[in-house]
């Protein structure tokens, strides 16, 4: 547990991933993310995490669970999972299958975040804002309740299914480990009265506010482990700050321009908290960039200010060369994973 008082911080670490485009040729993007994943296993990295997105060169993963198929298939211990499957483009029927079998394939190792979407990413699909929240979490208890049964029926306002066999089964019961987007205490709330882990995007004093809540909220016995308080941080790390830092900027402002593409050609306000400049990023801690030396005393801090857990590194964003990405796995693995690493862990 990283609070104040309490000594030296801990947490664990995984990979957070939008596979946003970087601009040459998608085939060899999908190639390096591979070996990456490859690498990040060997590492002893915990999960691999990737986002779903439509319509916008910010996400390439629009179907993740094909995505991590393969990822699967390079992998040995490495977890992995979509942060977040969007059930409202999926028949929660079709999305219980292809979870089921992404657990098989895996061996059970998958973590699985579930959301609603973006309402302009939705909407290319005919899905209306004004659903997306009912939508959402009626196929939500469809795909759970399918995990516990072997005929399925369900009558719903979006939904009606009669007496279906179900034959496809995940390895992990009753379901793999949840994940959702925290992105307020309100959410935190909800996730810690149902044991699922978090993700969260922002300043440390922010996801402090919903880290503290989820803390209060958690009332399972002390028998059962909490599930995991988890950051999203860029991270870039070389043998100087200045070579870290000349890696970091161009690449992150590629990666802003994906980002801020839909907000760009559909004029729609741009995503909240969202540093536009690479020197913001860093100011506001989301980017932690340098030597070795100083991501960890910057990571240290950030773990023990937003009472995370868990540290969902984006070491791959932009046009960052792949040599660098397999340089910041290779330095987290020397120096910042085993610096905290929980040693009762």
């Amino acid at each position: 547990m990283s609070m104040e008082g309490l000594g030296q911080p801990t947490a664990s670490f995984g990979i957070f991933d939008h596979l946003d485009h970087a601009g040459g040729s998608l085939r060899q993007q999908y190639t390096d993310r591979l070996k990456i994943a490859a690498a990040c296993d060997e590492a002893g990295f915990l999960t691999y995490h990737v986002a779903e997105h439509h319509g916008t060169p910010h996400g390439m993963a629009a179907s993740p669970n094909l995505f991590l198929s393969a990822v699967a298939q390079r992998t040995k211990r490495l977890r992995l999972g979509p942060l977040v499957m969007l059930l409202n483009l999926y028949h929660p029927l079709r999305a219980f299958e292809e979870i089921c079998m992404l657990d098989q394939l895996s061996g059970g190792r998958l973590d699985l975040g579930i959301g609603r979407g973006a309402p302009v990413e939705l909407s290319f699909f005919g899905v209306s804002a004004e659903e997306t929240h009912d939508r959402y979490r009626e196929a939500a208890e469809i795909v759970l309740k399918a995990m516990e049964t072997k005929r399925l029926t369900h009558s719903g306002r979006y939904f009606n299914m009669y007496d279906v066999p179900i034959t496809l089964s995940p390895i992990q019961r009753p379901h793999p480990p949840l994940w959702y987007g925290a992105m307020k205490p309100e959410t935190a709330r909800w996730a810690a009265e149902n044991s699922i882990n978090i993700a969260c995007v922002g300043r440390s004093a922010t996801i402090r506010a919903i880290t503290d809540v989820y803390r209060a909220g958690w009332k399972a016995p002390p028998t059962q482990v909490m599930p995991l308080l988890g950051m999203v941080r860029i991270m870039v790390i070389a043998g100087s700050d200045a070579q870290a830092r000349a890696l970091a900027a161009p690449a992150y402002a590629r990666w802003i321009e994906t980002f801020t593409f839909l907000s760009r050609t559909r004029d729609l306000p741009l995503p909240p908290n969202l540093p536009t400049s690479f020197e913001q990023a860093l100011n506001d801690g989301f980017c932690l960039v340098g030597s070795p030396s100083t991501v960890l005393e910057a990571l240290k801090r950030q773990v023990t200010e937003a009472g995370v857990t868990y540290v969902m590194s984006q070491i791959a964003f932009g046009d960052l060369p792949l040599s660098a990405s397999l340089q910041t796995i290779s330095f987290m693995r020397s120096t910042i994973m085993p610096a905290l690493a929980d040693p009762f862990g």
